[in-house]
């Protein structure tokens, strides 16, 4: 997932750029308002992270922009403004949640996550297909080049989720909130080990290899080998 974070104040920047990464998630870091408003506009993100008092453009104005044209991307005020005024304003203008600073950095990335899987919206299908993979949902079954492929509940929820976001780099995080519904433990070795044995069933007998580790940031299954890290 890839976040823009629009902050002015340096060693607030600084953190939550560091804790951000640690968490999973590809930051995007912008010091003030111009900047960030040129990348909220031109670039695409799964949420932003967006100061109000910033130089040049605030952050009341990032929002309307991005809103009047029609950019939907999930947007958390993080702010010293806490008036109810505030708060109504910048929800009115669009944003999607507002957390008043000085903040734990763990409740900012519990409001993350939860906006991150309101945002994600299923594609409506019944089958899913990728090369000779092919996922049938109502009937939870797997194929492979036509061969049934045994699968857990578990392992069947994690390729689904691989499938539906084909091409995308998951982090740990992402998978842990959407397969195990938990936060993601960096001691924890649990979807590490669930990739392994998914790889071993989808991939281990067929060409092309589809599951691929992108080190550093996650996992994504694709046809295409170029981010693929040995």
């Amino acid at each position: 997932m890839r976040l823009l974070v629009v902050e002015d104040e340096i060693k607030t920047g600084n953190y939550l750029h560091q804790g951000l990464t640690e968490a999973g998630f590809l930051v995007v870091l912008a010091r003030n308002g111009l900047d960030g408003h040129h990348l909220a506009m031109t670039e695409t993100f799964d949420l932003i992270i967006l100061d109000v008092m910033l130089p040049d453009v605030d952050g009341w104005r990032i929002v309307q922009s991005l809103r009047e044209a029609g950019r939907q991307t999930p947007v958390l005020f993080l702010t010293a403004r806490d008036s109810v005024d505030d708060r109504v304003k910048g929800l009115e203008l669009g944003a999607d949640d507002y957390l008043v600073k000085p903040f734990a950095f763990a409740e900012l990335l519990a409001r993350v996550r939860t906006l991150l899987r309101r945002s994600t919206v299923p594609v409506q299908t019944d089958r899913l297909c990728v090369a000779d993979l092919v996922l049938d949902l109502p009937r939870r079954r797997a194929t492979r080049a036509g061969r049934k492929i045994a699968l857990s509940a578990k392992e069947f929820s994690l390729l689904e989720l691989l499938m539906r976001r084909q091409g995308e780099v998951l982090p740990r995080s992402l998978i842990a909130s959407q397969v195990w519904d938990m936060n993601f433990d960096s001691d924890t070795n649990v979807i590490d080990v669930a990739i392994r044995r998914l790889r071993a069933k989808i991939d281990d007998e067929f060409e092309p290899k589809l599951i691929h580790t992108v080190r550093g940031m996650g996992y994504k299954l694709d046809a295409e080998t170029d981010d693929e890290a040995p």
